[in-house]
């Protein structure tokens, strides 16, 4: 059963962002650390650098919606910052433990927020002629980001050697 939100803007971000928790447990299943760390051909942004944008997008969002809580990797990781090499990059279960911590927050904070909050200006200083800049689209543009990040994650399970992604819900997990 799906939680109601407060404003109904939020009716169609509420299943996304459930869908996305899942989804982001479910492509990291089974990739372990020393794979999470390999890129290929020293192209790729490795799944650590991806999953960490990820929980640092769930930091980000939580943050915006009132929550006090900084990502403990936000120097690695705020506003999709280039991967680097010479980085100590935290493990894949530590940014596990991460998102298991901010998610819930952030999803209380989507389930709670009002419509003037959310039609609230938020200048992303983004100058897109067609985008307004407002915390409701901003929400919008966070699980936009969480797509892309989930595509990346499926694209190097299978390019590492992993089954392809599995879309099981755990109905235990409520954020």
């Amino acid at each position: 059963m799906m939680d109601t939100p407060l404003s109904q803007q939020l009716n169609i971000i509420i299943p996304a962002y459930r869908m996305h928790t899942q989804t982001f447990m479910n492509v990291l299943d089974g990739i372990s650390e020393a794979d999470a760390s390999k890129r290929i051909a020293g192209r790729t942004n490795h799944v650590i650098w991806i999953a960490g944008n990820f929980v640092n997008m769930r930091y980000g969002l939580a943050r915006v919606l009132g929550a006090d809580e900084k990502d403990p990797h936000d120097d690695l990781f705020f506003q999709g910052k280039s991967l680097d090499e010479s980085f100590n990059y935290p493990t894949l279960a530590e940014l596990k433990a991460n998102f298991h911590k901010i998610s819930p927050l952030a999803y209380g904070a989507l389930l709670t927020i009002n419509d003037a909050r959310l039609n609230a200006q938020f200048p992303l200083n983004m100058e897109i002629s067609f985008f307004q800049e407002t915390v409701l689209n901003f929400i919008g543009m966070c699980i936009g980001r969480e797509d892309y990040l989930c595509g990346q994650l499926g694209l190097m399970r299978r390019i590492l050697d992993y089954p392809g992604v599995k879309y099981d819900v755990d109905d235990h997990i409520k954020y």
